[in-house]
């Protein structure tokens, strides 16, 4: 797995866009790690390394879509709305990534980086491939994460990384 900010040799910054997978919302705002994965795209962007972001997500738990509340936080953050392209019906990473396709078709892009954690990166690589997309993936620090659910995430997607590969072979 590659988790690096590099883009594949010879893309240029706007040949390439990052799928910021979504997590939980918070009734108070967003979870940490619905932050820390949005500040981090906003990273790439601000470094050059993507031309556009797509944050994904749909409505969890709490109100509003997990998609528009990682587009405040990169509006917040200094990124041109016109470069933010939220995808705000996904409830899986599955649909994430399907769900992005067509935003993906429309600003002519094959390229992309996948900003999720380090646990989830495998299984999010298997799906964007699988959809035909060039991808790699680039994780955001685990510093101040909490390490219960850090383990809850890393247990989940073990198996869910098994089942997603038994599917494709069948």
């Amino acid at each position: 797995m590659h988790t690096d900010h590099a883009l594949a040799p010879g893309a240029e910054p706007d040949s390439a866009a990052a799928l910021i997978l979504g997590a939980a919302v918070w009734p108070d705002g967003p979870s940490p790690t619905l932050r820390r994965r949005t500040l981090h795209g906003a990273a790439l962007f601000h470094a050059g390394k993507v031309g556009h972001l797509v944050p994904c997500g749909g409505l969890g738990r709490h109100p509003p879509p997990e998609a528009l509340v990682m587009a405040a936080l990169l509006r917040d953050a200094g990124v041109p709305a016109d470069r933010i392209h939220p995808e705000s019906s996904s409830a899986s990473t599955a649909q994430n990534i399907a769900l992005a396709l067509p935003i993906l078709t429309r600003l002519g892009l094959r390229d992309v980086v996948i900003v999720t954690d380090l646990p989830h990166a495998p299984r999010a690589l298997l799906v964007a491939r699988r959809h035909g997309l060039r991808a790699r993936a680039s994780c955001p620090s685990l510093r101040g994460a909490s390490p219960g659910a850090l383990l809850r995430l890393t247990l989940r997607e073990v198996p869910a990384y098994l089942a997603y590969l038994l599917r494709l072979r069948g």
